[in-house]
């Protein structure tokens, strides 16, 4: 029973990992941005989305529309307002520039944090699940809403693979990752493309953070701890990589699940830190990167 319930647990919380990584590392690849406020924009989602479907009163389906469109308004913001001002600016150099977008988007992170423990409260919040009740898998009891976010996750991040693949929005984000001089040689502005990208950033934090609210609850305290289970991810699994990180988001999911119930909870995280410093010095590129 207890391998059974470790294979579900842990398969739920490695797909928000892998849909929360997903984003970062589209921002990365598409526009070199290592977004260190990124745990901040998922607390903001599950705050918002507890504040309005539990503090207010309206609902879960309401609560999450509302996070969702927090996680977009602050992906905007964290783009229009921290990073694109420093790429921008000529008093940088451009060889500076990739550092001073790591530090302010590092402080614009902690301004999140402090913003919400003043708003709301640092203390832990569980956002409501968008269905209620338990089922029962060949005798182990899980909630529905832990199968409905696995399906939900894997639903946006096939969404995603369509849109990158099939529309040409999607191509253009690919061509801006890999040549984005070329892409402006033939006429498009990067700027655009740019925004585009960091509004479906917006769109998988927002709903990755909802769902993450509902599974395993969220505070403003928890947001330097996602901001590094997402760098951990996408480091290895490879920068820019995105099966990498799918592969590297199972991996750290279920070795968190496995230490949490026969070790400590208290020690979820340590593993997959080794195994990343493993890695750094066995295969700096990642699992799946090429560089």
């Amino acid at each position: 029973m207890l391998a059974l319930q470790i294979l579900i647990d842990g398969f739920a919380i490695s797909t928000l990992y892998a849909l929360g990584a997903l984003g970062f590392t589209l921002i990365f690849g598409v526009s070199g941005v290592l977004n260190l406020a990124h745990g901040g924009l998922l607390v903001v989602a599950a705050m918002i989305a507890w504040y309005v479907g539990t503090s207010l009163g309206h609902g879960a389906y309401w609560g999450a529309l509302a996070g969702l469109g927090a996680a977009i308004v602050a992906s905007l913001l964290t783009y229009g307002g921290v990073v694109r001002p420093i790429e921008r600016s000529r008093a940088i150099p451009p060889r500076e520039r990739e550092l001073f977008v790591l530090t302010a988007t590092l402080l614009w992170g902690v301004m999140i944090q402090e913003a919400l423990a003043y708003a709301f409260t640092n203390s832990p919040v569980t956002v409501k699940p968008l269905i209620a009740g338990t089922i029962n898998i060949l005798g182990v009891r899980t909630p529905i809403n832990e199968l409905l976010i696995a399906i939900i996750a894997w639903a946006v991040m096939g969404c995603l693979w369509l849109l990158v693949n099939r529309t040409k929005i999607g191509k253009r984000l690919l061509a801006a990752s890999i040549n984005p001089r070329a892409l402006t040689l033939l006429g498009f502005e990067l700027g655009t493309i740019y925004l585009v990208v960091w509004l479906i950033y917006g769109v998988l934090a927002g709903i990755a953070g909802v769902l993450l609210g509902s599974f395993l609850g969220t505070g403003s305290d928890y947001i330097p701890d996602l901001t590094g289970s997402a760098f951990t991810i996408v480091v290895l699994g490879g920068l820019g990589s995105v099966s990498g990180t799918l592969m590297a988001a199972y991996v750290v999911g279920y070795i968190e699940t496995l230490t949490a119930y026969l070790i400590s909870p208290s020690l979820r995280d340590v593993p997959a830190l080794i195994l990343l410093i493993i890695v750094l010095y066995v295969r700096p590129q990642g699992l799946l990167g090429r560089r």
